[in-house]
């Protein structure tokens, strides 16, 4: 195998791993669904481009994509700290949405709000993400932990990734969104193991960074090239997309590399 051209990263990005990090411990993968295993960006454009009237306005559509999904954050944060009842994933989604079209003086009905958010049942997998979990089943057990309401994972894991995890499991249970230790802790109690047995592999940092403070192993899969907050914690993986993390995690050679050998290994 051309090592250097399969994972395409020079030498700096991949002095971030440590590479001397021993898995023989992680039994359990849990999965970030929504921007990690799933591209929401791709998938939800076509249904803000069909149901807003902007084509007259200087508002790109990826101007209010970029509004909405942060904003929906702020709102799931929100609804830990007023801690008036856990909202869900859906309803934290449409008051995002509304609050986005306020702002972009975008004129919108309860209708076209209901059109925009079917597209959230129709959401399609990165292109990486099916055949490297196929691969990593053959040794983990794979667990989805995500901030969807379970009926809602249950359908997407069925009908838009066709992928049997071994468990799903939404923050419903903590009745906290993530990055809440809420989350994490229940996890690893209702999968019966000590957090040290288990990786969350997730595309936000937050996510990562929250399940390290609770003692599990973490990857980055830095999808949309964003740094890592600096709240004292490092992630043990750190790679651009999904055949970099099932190469480095399933790869023992690769796991072995040192920082000292990896230019010789990789020429």
């Amino acid at each position: 195998m051309d090592m250097k051209n399969f994972l395409k990263i020079d030498l700096n990005f991949y002095g971030k791993i440590d590479m001397n990090k021993n898995f023989k411990n992680i039994k359990i993968l849990t999965f970030d669904i929504f921007g990690t295993l799933l591209n929401l960006k791709d998938s939800m454009l076509p249904y803000l481009e069909s149901n807003l009237n902007i084509s007259d306005s200087k508002i790109l559509v990826t101007d209010i994509w970029n509004t909405w999904r942060d904003r929906q954050r702020i709102e799931q944060y929100q609804d830990n700290i007023l801690m008036l009842g856990h909202s869900g994933y859906l309803k934290t989604c449409e008051i995002a949405l509304k609050y986005t079209l306020e702002k972009h003086k975008i004129s919108y009905s309860q209708e076209i709000v209901d059109k925009i958010m079917k597209g959230w049942n129709y959401l399609k997998p990165f292109d990486d993400v099916i055949e490297n979990l196929n691969e990593l089943k053959k040794k983990f057990k794979l667990v989805a932990l995500s901030n969807g309401e379970q009926y809602y994972l249950e359908n997407l894991a069925k009908n838009q990734m066709k992928f049997d995890f071994d468990c799903i499991i939404s923050v419903q249970e903590a009745g906290q969104f993530k990055p809440s230790p809420a989350v994490y802790r229940k996890a690893s109690k209702l999968l019966k193991t000590n957090s040290e047995n288990i990786m969350m592999v997730a595309s936000h940092s937050f996510d990562v960074i929250g399940a390290k403070a609770c003692g599990y192993q973490s990857s980055y899969i830095d999808r949309y090239d964003l740094p890592l907050e600096d709240l004292g914690y490092d992630v043990d993986i750190h790679v651009q997309n999904f055949d970099q993390f099932k190469e480095y995690i399933l790869n023992s050679k690769i796991s072995n590399i040192t920082n000292k050998n990896l230019k010789k290994i990789i020429e």
